[in-house]
């Protein structure tokens, strides 16, 4: 998967089109990210003795990869994710728009 945990990403489908945030986690097996703040969803709890109160809970679920595209640092657009090898050996990800390093 090529969004990782911290990375800031655009929302580019769904009910949060056009927001951007910060990925919270990454969920690689299930080809989802959980971005802070948008896919807000409620859920009704029930009251877990002196923890927690019943009521509806707002919390972020996760949103699958493909309605997310990675927000370049250097310009500042979202861009598609490439891959290219250091001299070192390293595998980095790279901006295709700019071809600037990401990582």
């Amino acid at each position: 998967m090529k969004i990782r945990k911290g990375d800031n990403v655009l929302i580019i489908k769904g009910k949060d089109r056009g927001k951007s945030g910060k990925v919270r986690r990454a969920l690689p097996q299930d080809n989802r990210v959980v971005v802070e703040g948008l896919n807000m969803v409620k859920r009704h709890s029930r009251a877990r003795g002196i923890m927690r109160q019943a009521g509806i809970i707002q919390r972020e679920a996760p949103i699958d990869v493909s309605k997310v595209m990675l927000l370049c640092n250097k310009c500042n657009q979202p861009a598609r994710v490439g891959f290219r090898l250091l001299a070192e050996g390293n595998r980095v990800r790279i901006c295709r728009a700019c071809k600037e390093v990401i990582d």
